[in-house]
């Protein structure tokens, strides 16, 4: 059986040491046969030089420089489009997953199940990084026609059949989980302790994990274009109930006409209409996106990988 084990890393020098380490003790418990997949992600740090000289005195390491920050989920792209395993487990490059947890996935695994996806017991992120997470979370919710597990773990294994499916997905805007999360087939969910960050911060803003929220929202539901259409009927009967009001308040004499209810009404109406074409045109930009056919990612330099 051979294993490959897949890390983005972004932003990493001081961690990428402790990551290769523990991944080894982990993996070399399991089998002998297995690879350790490093995807530098256009890192303005160290991170790439960290990998380089460890691929140098250990066959394991694989390491994969893109050209720049693409971004966490094409790095993975990248990862499993060069992972040679039997079974491929995905990993942040943080240490909050455990690599420790790798036996219980391959237990699962060998049950048979496809997939094993992970839940995080007690989420041990920071006061920030906690608010942001909870409020993106809640918008996928409420603008996502999947369900989103808050708890969801980084920490996945999958099958190489599993990994070749992925591939087929071409999607530009790629969220790996709900990739995963549609293909189907056989899987199952275990606990795992979630663990302080090991060095450092997330990478994550607000403003990016609103960016993550807006390309999960349209990229795997509809629901806001069919909000837009809700709203605009629910706009147009209040128009027609008011019109009647008004019609009715005209032939009894109790009318009174004037310029701010009518200023407040058209901006309000106008702000809708911006609102519904804005929604629109973010569709029309993924479809824009979509055609071009730009690849994924672009592969910069590689060490210890054999095609």
């Amino acid at each position: 059986m051979k294993l490959s084990i897949i890390s983005p890393v972004y932003q990493a020098e001081e961690i990428v040491d402790e990551l290769i380490l523990r991944i080894t003790q982990e993996a070399s418990k399991i089998t002998d046969d297995f690879e350790i997949l490093l995807v530098e992600d256009g890192s303005a740090d160290n991170s790439w030089s960290k990998i380089k000289n460890h691929c140098k005195h250990n066959s394991h390491v694989v390491g994969i420089k893109l050209s720049r920050n693409f971004g966490q989920h094409y790095a993975i792209t990248a990862g499993i489009q060069r992972a040679k395993g039997d079974y491929i487990i995905l990993m942040d490059c943080d240490l909050q997953d455990n690599p420790k947890y790798f036996s219980l996935l391959i237990e699962q695994a060998e049950i048979g199940f496809d997939i094993v996806f992970t839940k995080r017991e007690k989420r041990k992120h920071g006061f920030f990084k906690s608010v942001n997470s909870n409020l993106y979370n809640l918008l996928f919710r409420l603008f996502s026609d999947r369900r989103y597990d808050v708890n969801a773990g980084s920490l996945i294994l999958f099958t190489k059949r599993i990994g070749l499916e992925f591939l087929k997905i071409k999607d530009k805007d790629r969220l790996y989980l709900q990739i995963f999360k549609w293909l189907g087939f056989r899987n199952t969910t275990i606990e795992v302790e979630h663990e302080p960050r090991y060095s450092g911060k997330s990478s994550y803003k607000f403003l990016d994990l609103l960016k993550l929220g807006l390309q999960g929202w349209t990229s795997h539901s509809d629901k806001l274009l069919k909000m837009s259409v809700y709203i605009g009927f629910f706009m147009a009967l209040f128009s027609f109930v008011s019109s009647l009001v008004i019609l009715v308040a005209t032939f009894i004499g109790s009318f009174q006409p004037g310029w701010p209810s009518l200023i407040v009404v058209i901006f309000f109406s106008t702000g809708l209409i911006l609102l519904s074409i804005g929604i629109a045109g973010i569709y029309i930009g993924k479809t824009f996106d979509q055609v071009k056919d730009r690849p994924l990612f672009i592969i910069e330099e590689e060490l210890n990988y054999e095609g």
